[in-house]
């Protein structure tokens, strides 16, 4: 079955409302589709493009096309508060996603959380929840053994936490 790949970054609200339709209209033209989850902004920054956010005569009426889209869509679409977030610990969840064969639940619960429900998706403690509701442990968790079983961290942040209470657990602390 031949396939179309679709490239999109979380930040991008027509991304999202892509990724509403995608996978149904790809099987409507006798195909499948690649989710390919790429940086935007490294994207605009190696070809000197701009981003509608920097470019008033886009930004202007973005919103009230995006609006436009998603009312044809039928689809949730808020403006998140931490517009634009940075999305780079969303891809790179999104890569383990894949490894993990849940790369398109996982993309359609960012996607959600971001743009329909206006949660902070540079955050880890959000993406563990998001990563978990698409079948995920969360990105990334660490586990490290512990008198009493075992400690949990979430997030690129704990990292030195669960180093330390693997040291603890190495001296036998």
């Amino acid at each position: 079955m031949p396939a179309m790949e679709f490239f999109y970054d979380f930040v991008s609200p027509y991304s999202y409302l892509a990724s509403t339709r995608v996978e149904v209209e790809a099987r409507r033209a006798g195909g499948e589709v690649r989710f390919r989850p790429f940086l935007l902004g490294g994207v605009f920054k190696a070809t000197g493009n701009r981003s509608p956010l920097e470019t008033p005569s886009k930004l202007k009426h973005m919103w009230v096309d995006l609006q436009r889209w998603a009312r044809r869509l039928s689809v949730p679409l808020a403006l998140p508060a931490g517009f634009p977030a940075a999305s780079i610990l969303a891809l790179r969840a999104a890569l383990e996603a894949e490894r993990l064969g849940r790369l398109v639940p996982y993309t359609h619960a960012v996607f959600r959380a971001y743009w329909a429900e206006g949660k902070d998706i540079a955050s880890a403690e959000v993406l563990a929840a998001v990563a978990s509701a698409a079948g995920m442990d969360g990105a990334p968790t660490f586990f490290v053994p512990a008198p009493d079983g075992e400690e949990m961290f979430v997030g690129n942040d704990r990292l030195d936490f669960a180093c330390e209470a693997l040291a603890r657990a190495a001296q036998g602390a």
